[in-house]
């Protein structure tokens, strides 16, 4: 498995890792900044390019001081470089992780399988595919070209990826993704044969009472841009009204938490910029009795996403509050366990809060009735049997070189 996250704190690598060594494969790992002693699942070993200490405490201030005038320049000139950075990293980590699947394969012989997390790994996973035969398979964590990218522009750099990803997505063996629009999105560009394996939670006994009301809407996730949190700040005066107020937990990127911050005062907001464990987590949804799965709508890749938040609230056996936005609108809505805002809109959001405090009994049934369906459980076994249905091969036919035609 080839990813570019630090996977100690990655959930989808994780247990579909896991799931794949219960399944009787040995997993090795290559990720990157891995922090110190992390060891992965049972069956699974984890190399790393570079080596990292782990995540910064949310609101930890950044290296940013000064004058307000010298923050603009620094914000101006990160503006301008980001794009340029992250390929430059992303080079970096391809060339490391290049070294550490060669010596990989020199001491325990060439894999089955190359499975590449995200488009940013996909190049090598292919390269390393067709050089030893393996079988490829393609993970998109999300809609990579319809992302949302903050930085300068980078419109030409964005076109390349997109058609390289169209002449690598009929090379894949197996492409996996986290929702129906996303994968009918790689079926139209070419991809073969394509699984959703959605980002659910395992199943994990009640631990206490459920509410008879909601008195918190918990947003439990990265603090950061592109998450619709304003307007979670912005409701909150109209959801004192129903006996309800926000409640922001996850680790923090320090210059949103700013702004929010700065959004919040005055109003009754529980700000707690900080990572918790997932049972944690699961503890605080319970006490509070409603989630909010909140995303701005500013791409494609945002209107075909389904966020973990949702199936975590639905392991804790809370509705969910939900962005308006195709597909999360059909999970939530279609299967009765919540309700949707426009995103962007306060009201709104306060309107789809008081709906479902309103029928919050029926609500929490129709939660539980769904949990069964959005499991990981569930999920691991469709991965598995995705996985036994490979074409294990010695030799394939080499992946278009940078830059053909397909």
């Amino acid at each position: 498995m080839l990813v570019q996250s630090p996977v100690a704190g990655d959930s989808r690598v994780l247990r579909e890792a896991e799931a794949l060594a219960a399944a009787g494969y040995a997993v090795h790992v290559v990720g990157r900044g891995v922090p110190e002693g992390f060891a992965g699942p049972d069956g699974v070993s984890v190399d790393s390019v570079g080596r990292g200490s782990g995540l910064r405490a949310g609101g930890t201030p950044g290296s940013r001081p000064g004058p307000a005038v010298v923050r603009s320049v620094l914000d101006a000139a990160r503006w301008l470089l980001l794009p340029e950075h992250r390929a430059r990293v992303e080079r970096a980590w391809r060339d490391g992780a290049g070294e550490l699947v060669r010596a990989h394969i020199r001491e325990h012989g060439a894999p089955d399988v190359v499975h590449a997390h995200d488009f940013n790994t996909l190049e090598l996973a292919a390269q390393v595919a067709t050089r030893t035969g393996a079988a490829l398979v393609y993970d998109s964590h999300e809609y990579w070209r319809g992302r949302a990218r903050h930085g300068r522009p980078e419109p030409l750099r964005r076109r390349r990826a997109a058609a390289r990803e169209d002449t690598l997505l009929p090379v894949a063996d197996l492409v996996l993704t986290v929702s129906d629009g996303i994968a009918e999105r790689l079926r139209g560009s070419g991809a073969r044969r394509v699984v959703v394996v959605r980002n659910s939670f395992p199943a994990r006994p009640a631990a206490g009472q459920l509410p008879s009301r909601p008195s918190g809407l918990v947003y439990a996730g990265r603090i950061g841009p592109g998450r619709d949190l304003e307007t979670l700040v912005d409701s909150a005066p109209g959801l004192a009204a129903v006996g309800v107020r926000p409640v922001v937990v996850g680790p923090a990127d320090h210059d949103h938490l700013a702004r929010l911050r700065a959004r919040a005062a005055g109003k009754p907001v529980d700000l707690r910029p900080e990572p918790l464990p997932l049972d944690e987590v699961d503890e605080v949804y319970r006490r509070e009795g409603l989630a909010v799965v909140t995303l701005d709508d500013s791409c494609e890749n945002h209107r075909l996403a389904l966020p973990n938040k949702l199936f975590h609230a639905v392991r804790a056996g809370i509705p969910v509050i939900a962005a308006d936005l195709p597909e999360l609108s059909k999970a939530v809505r279609g299967q009765g366990i919540g309700a949707t805002y426009r995103p962007g809109d306060a009201a709104s959001l306060t309107a789809a809060v008081a709906e479902v405090a309103g029928r919050y009994v029926d609500a929490l049934a129709a939660v539980a009735a769904v949990q069964e369906l959005y499991r990981w459980e569930r999920d691991a076994a469709v991965l598995a049997e995705a996985y036994d249905r490979l074409p294990l091969r010695t030799a394939k036919v080499a992946a278009p070189a940078e830059g053909a035609a397909r």
